[in-house]
């Protein structure tokens, strides 16, 4: 069992009549996703991609029954989507809308927590157990169905670790990318532990970088739970000097806080093994699990 989704995830995609949303819809579907429904509040009734169109949420999951949606709406109206889909009963939330007021996730961060609702991102490229289900915009081609599960704060490093697990014949159980905004859904912590308990994943590679304190909760966690499966790290950032961004609005070091080398340092301490290079994803990790399943 894949943490999150499998093959029988019903999807709904919320705002799915707009240009990026029927592009990446048609890319879920032929990944063999089960997309059930669209929302677009004005054009219900409508038949988009051979898919119904609700108004609303609520209708939606009425009609359809989906347990997962995923968004592509303006960064006004990303929060309040959130909150909809929570409402309505959705159980996870893939938010892919980038530069949501800081504000209004507060605000839907809050909501999320009294309806039990998961939320991934925003600013996520989404999530994939490979061979059973894609709820985002990763390029399907590059997974492939294997024991290693990834948790990035980087969709562009996230491809490319997956490409070089692929290559070297390990393959990823689930892949999901966390969010690059200052206040997001599931962290590390959270996933870390779903991987923990999942029988398809031997080993976790976290991708992290400079800003918030997200990889240093981790190593906390790691730590603390003498956690049963070996752990890789590569953290973004090492030259980056205090004030600067890594495109990402959570990506900046402020007030002596989230370096990369504090990452590192934290990380380490709880057991992780460090990979210094990003070319080297894929090998340290195939090195680390042949010599895991010797001892």
């Amino acid at each position: 069992m894949s943490i999150l989704i499998d093959k029988n995830s019903r999807v709904l995609v919320q705002g799915i009549t707009g240009k990026e949303a029927t592009f990446h819809t048609e890319r879920m579907l032929e990944y063999g996703t089960k997309v059930v429904a669209g929302v677009t509040p004005g054009k219900g009734g409508q038949i988009h991609l051979g898919l119904p169109v609700f108004n609303t949420v609520e209708q939606a999951v009425r009609s359809e029954s989906p347990e997962v949606s995923i968004i592509f709406v303006p960064p006004l109206a990303g929060a309040e989507a959130i909150m909809e889909a929570a409402e309505a009963g959705i159980k996870l939330i893939v938010c892919i809308t980038e530069g949501i007021p800081v504000m209004d996730m507060l605000k839907a961060k809050n909501f999320l927590k009294k309806t039990g609702a998961c939320l991934i991102g925003p600013n996520t490229p989404g999530l994939i157990s490979p061979g059973k289900s894609k709820v985002g915009l990763m390029p399907g081609h590059i997974h492939k169905p294997g024991s290693v599960g990834l948790i990035s704060r980087s969709g562009t490093l996230t491809y490319e670790a997956v490409h070089q697990l692929t290559w070297l014949g390990l393959g990823q159980s689930t892949a999901i990318g966390i969010g690059g905004d200052p206040i997001i859904g599931l962290k590390f912590v959270e996933l870390l532990e779903r991987f923990k308990n999942d029988s398809e994943t031997e080993a976790v590679v976290l991708i992290g970088e400079i800003g918030g304190r997200a990889e240093e909760e981790a190593a906390d966690y790691l730590k603390k739970s003498k956690y049963p499966k070996p752990v890789l790290a590569y953290i973004a950032g090492l030259a980056a000097p205090p004030g600067k961004r890594l495109g990402h609005a959570g990506a900046i070091i402020e007030g002596g806080q989230g370096s990369a080398q504090d990452k590192v340092k934290s990380l380490a301490a709880a057991g992780v093994k460090i990979i210094d290079n990003p070319a080297q994803i894929g090998r340290a990790t195939k090195e680390t699990l042949l010599n895991s399943r010797r001892t």
